[in-house]
């Protein structure tokens, strides 16, 4: 049973702009216009958080004429809420185990 969730993912979603980029992408694939337009964000601004959901691997792009789209990648989402799964499992096997203390 896996007990570990990953930390480099929980962080890169744990910013409050990245999170809702997440969330709009989990509804449709959109361009940066889309997601200026959406989050009200700016567009550098917007741009530095996309490359850092694409290195994380949440995201991917995908280029149409003189845009690129990004669309969420489910099966890192997917993966990281399996780790809670197995985390929350893990805390209920072991809600009985207590460490006495020195």
């Amino acid at each position: 049973m896996m007990t570990s969730v990953d930390t480099e993912l929980i962080r890169v979603l744990g910013d409050p702009l990245r999170f809702q980029i997440v969330t709009l992408l989990a509804r449709e694939t959109l361009c940066a216009s889309h997601l200026v337009e959406e989050t009200g964000a700016r567009q550098t601004n917007l741009s530095n958080h996309l490359r850092v959901l694409r290195e994380a691997g949440v995201v991917e792009t995908e280029p149409c004429g003189r845009f690129t789209y990004y669309k969420l990648r489910p099966d890192v989402i997917a993966q990281l809420a399996g780790q809670f799964t197995d985390l929350a499992e893990s805390a209920r096997n072991a809600a009985e185990n207590k460490r006495a203390c020195p």
